[in-house]
């Protein structure tokens, strides 16, 4: 029933790396390029929360429907 827990570590990476990437990226002088790094990885966590959110709202409208 629970969520998986190997999900919430890709998160928890995605967001490791962007934020290392980032630092690195600042520190060398490349602000922009490190902007849009971490808009790149907000957005590729934006698309695995909304596939979540669409598994959870079928799993929703299964069992108020009585629908398989």
């Amino acid at each position: 029933m629970g969520i998986d827990v190997d999900i919430i570590f890709k998160i928890a990476g995605v967001g490791i790396v962007v934020a290392f990437l980032h630092t690195v990226l600042d520190q060398m002088g490349k602000k922009e390029y490190a902007q849009w790094v971490t808009l790149l990885g907000f957005i590729y966590i934006l698309f695995m929360v909304a596939s979540i959110v669409s598994d959870l709202f079928q799993k929703i409208k299964d069992v108020f429907l009585f629908q398989s």
